[in-house]
């Protein structure tokens, strides 16, 4: 099994932190966008170069939810006509407050989409206007209510922490209006100021300051109590989710298995050998052109060896809380954990736990991750 990716690199208006592809775009070009999808889709397919059924659908951006819900159907009509499909396939799409009504919800419950992700980041309407978001507080608890309201039981919640002059109290009041209305799933991700983002601009500049190393790391442990408290798992660095609501695409990703990239910005990865990785050009006006003159716009970005693989697979496993067994490590690359990286465990110290063979960080250990995992690379 197999995830697809569909980035649709269309926003609005950009959010100041954002460092993804995106580009600012009217109603026509966007849902023109679903033509050179789905001619992708079919050239790929016609080509025979993909083989693997897929059993994750995700639709990413940027903002996906610009396009309509006749889009998103002809899209997923096109993937189930070309491509074999789980009979589970999770379906998600991305969506951001105040871009969808109850009609368009409706619509792409309709079409397959079976998991949404909702863009909410805070309900805080101050650090909402800090962080450049169009919606405000009231949108986003409406947005939430008319999923709901539309059949849809499969729920993530973005939360975004860390923001500028953000306190641990305003953090809790944000916690407690997420744990309310009780999603599925929470992604969590601390605030930064990525290079050529207005944000950098800005804390570079000292308009803004972003919290210091220990609010951040309080930041992070409030939520993994807050949540954990609630009996939503701790799954991964940044992901929460209750029992079987797990997202399935996101897991793949760090289990290293196969998946497709479609759309301008878009990322392949191929299992082939120790794996590749593909790429399509951030250029929105160079993809159309490729798939106009039927070129194909997918090029290499990397070829792995055994120890460039093994390496990776070690990387995106320890961000999970499943880790790493040794018995996979084993079967894969001939080795285990203590035989190949002895200093790298003991530099990790208590950070790194083995249980019965398998290894993994625990949640203060991913605060450091960025440090420990260098250790392993």
């Amino acid at each position: 099994m197999a995830g697809l990716y569909l980035h649709i690199p269309f926003c609005h208006r950009k959010c100041v932190y954002c460092d993804f592809y995106s580009v600012e775009a009217g109603t026509a070009e966007v849902q023109s966008y679903a033509d050179l999808l789905i001619s992708h889709l079919e050239q790929i397919a016609e080509q025979g170069r993909w083989q693997h059924p897929f059993d994750t659908i995700y639709f990413g951006g940027g903002t996906p939810s610009l396009l309509s819900p006749q889009s998103i159907d002809a899209i997923i009509q096109a993937i189930g006509h070309n491509y074999i499909l789980a009979s589970d396939v999770e379906i998600s799409l991305e969506v951001n407050p105040g871009t969808v009504t109850i009609d368009s919800l409706t619509g792409y419950r309709s079409a397959g989409i079976n998991r949404l992700s909702l863009g909410l980041q805070t309900c805080n309407d101050q650090k909402l206007k800090t962080l450049g978001r169009l919606h405000d507080r009231r949108q986003g608890l409406q947005s939430f209510a008319l999923a709901r309201q539309a059949g849809f039981d499969n729920i993530s919640l973005d939360l975004m922490f860390a923001l500028p002059d953000q306190s641990l109290g305003d953090l809790e009041e944000d916690l407690q209006v997420y744990l309310d209305l009780a999603p599925e799933h929470f992604s969590c991700y601390g605030l930064t100021a990525e290079p050529g983002t207005p944000l950098h601009t800005k804390v570079a500049s000292g308009a803004l300051t972003l919290p210091n190393e220990e609010l951040y790391a309080d930041s992070f442990m409030l939520i993994h109590d807050r949540f954990s408290a609630a009996a939503y798992t701790h799954y991964e660095i940044a992901n929460y989710a209750r029992d079987g609501f797990d997202c399935r695409h996101n897991v793949g990703y760090w289990k290293r298995r196969p998946y497709l990239g479609i759309g301008a910005g878009a990322h392949t990865f191929l299992d082939d050998g120790w794996g590749s990785r593909w790429e399509i050009a951030a250029d929105l006006a160079g993809y159309h052109q490729a798939l106009q003159t039927s070129r194909e716009p997918m090029t290499c970005l990397e070829t792995f060896e055994r120890e460039s693989a093994l390496r990776e697979t070690i990387y995106l496993a320890l961000r999970t809380r499943h880790g790493i067994a040794d018995t996979d490590l084993q079967q894969r690359f001939g080795c285990t954990l203590a035989d190949r990286f002895p200093k790298a465990i003991e530099d990790c110290g208590p950070s790194l736990e083995n249980d019965a063979g398998r290894w993994f960080l625990t949640p203060s250990g991913w605060l450091l991750f960025d440090h420990l995992i260098l250790n392993f690379l």
